[in-house]
């Protein structure tokens, strides 16, 4: 199954170091049944971006964490996607979200998507407002949506480090 895992940039510095992901929690995104039944229409395609979406606002949960220990953290969601085979699906999160049993080794990681400089801001008032857009704030949903107007980068792993040395 094509996962979804939510991270940041010091997330995939660790992943370099270590050659293995470890989703927080093992929470991870994908296409589901209950994402399927969701939707009315979409492909499998479109389906994926859904997850993979998700992901990415998980990312900026992540990131808030990271921006309030230290305001220098750079301003980048993260969603890693891998194919791994041993998730348990959990419809009772969210209709797209799946746990994964332990570390994701590298050969198992597809490709990395990353925000490119240019969402920074957006993104850093968003990881700052992520919370209350969950609870509904109209105010916190439209800033939110400026960062997620930033499509993400695709890299293929092998390009990880070399775009993490021009941060």
């Amino acid at each position: 199954m094509r996962i979804y895992v939510p991270a940041t940039v010091a997330g995939l510095r660790r992943l370099l170091e270590t050659e293995q992901l470890q989703p927080l929690s093992g929470t991870a995104f994908a296409l589901t049944p209950r994402l399927r039944e969701a939707y009315a229409v979409g492909d499998d395609e479109e389906l994926e971006y859904v997850a993979m979406t998700e992901a990415a606002r998980a990312s900026l949960r992540l990131l808030a964490t990271e921006l309030a220990e230290d305001p220098s953290a750079p301003p980048r969601r993260a969603v890693v996607s891998a194919d791994v085979d041993d998730v348990t699906l959990r419809p009772d999160l969210d209709d797209a979200v799946v746990r994964v049993a332990g570390p994701i080794p590298m050969a198992r990681l597809a490709a990395v998507h990353l925000d490119l400089e240019e969402a920074g801001d957006a993104v850093r008032a968003a990881a700052a407002v992520v919370d209350a857009a969950d609870l509904g704030d109209p105010d916190a949903e439209f800033t939110l949506g400026e960062a997620e107007d930033h499509e993400l980068a695709w890299y293929g792993v092998q390009e990880l480090p070399f775009v993490l040395e021009l941060m």
